[in-house]
């Protein structure tokens, strides 16, 4: 069932209460796998899915990532005690491309950290229309070293979402084959949606789900 593959997205500075109590209700209607919010809409969401199936999920150091370690923890233990399952944070990107590594370990394992007061999925944003091939390869390594649950591709507000050449790149590189992979940015239709399934995606973040899904039932999928 496509359903459960999908978090259904509204990171967009504009939206409203309305349109998240939509995204909520649609995400309930279908039984997706989450929905991901600003964290200014996190307790809205985080109330409307309330003894659902559907995870809560919100950004952290969205979308540059360049915030202090400190900061994205700070704002990663807010996330968690309003009721978040699941975090979406942006890397360093910058402290990446200057090949301080250290630095990326450090922000994903002080924010690991916090598995000591609450259980959660951390997904990690590396930005793949920001990377080299190298790149990608060596933060694939890197994300398998740590105890990230997902790497994810894209915030969905830089130059490209992901491609398929991302996801096999990442797939290739990666050391641990239980780091799982979520692609966003640009997924608006449902043939490259079941391509990147079929490439080996195992989470997608739209804020097209609801159309991808009355598609794919219109083709005649459950």
């Amino acid at each position: 069932m496509l359903a459960k593959y999908l978090d259904s997205t509204n990171l967009q500075a504009e939206a409203r209460a309305s349109d998240i109590e939509l995204l909520c209700q649609q995400a309930r209607h279908y039984q997706m796998a989450a929905v991901c919010v600003n964290p200014f809409r996190l307790e809205q969401a985080c109330r409307l899915l309330a003894g659902t199936p559907v995870k809560a999920c919100t950004v952290i150091a969205f979308p540059l990532g360049a915030d202090h370690w400190k900061n994205k923890v700070d704002s990663a233990r807010r996330a968690l005690q309003m009721g978040a399952a699941e975090l979406d944070m942006v890397m360093n990107i910058g402290a990446f491309k200057d090949k301080d590594f250290r630095l990326v370990e450090k922000e994903i394992k002080e924010l690991l950290r916090l598995r000591e007061e609450s259980a959660f999925l951390l997904k990690v944003i590396v930005e793949t229309a920001l990377l080299s091939k190298e790149e990608l390869q060596d933060i694939s390594v890197l994300l398998s070293n740590s105890e990230a649950d997902f790497i994810k591709t894209s915030t969905g507000f830089s130059s490209r979402g992901v491609t398929l050449e991302d996801i096999e790149i990442i797939r290739e590189s990666r050391q641990r084959k239980d780091l799982k992979i979520k692609a966003s940015g640009g997924i608006k239709s449902l043939d490259f949606a079941l391509q990147l399934l079929k490439a080996g995606v195992d989470r997608i973040g739209s804020s097209s789900a609801v159309a991808l899904l009355e598609e794919y039932q219109q083709r005649g999928g459950q």
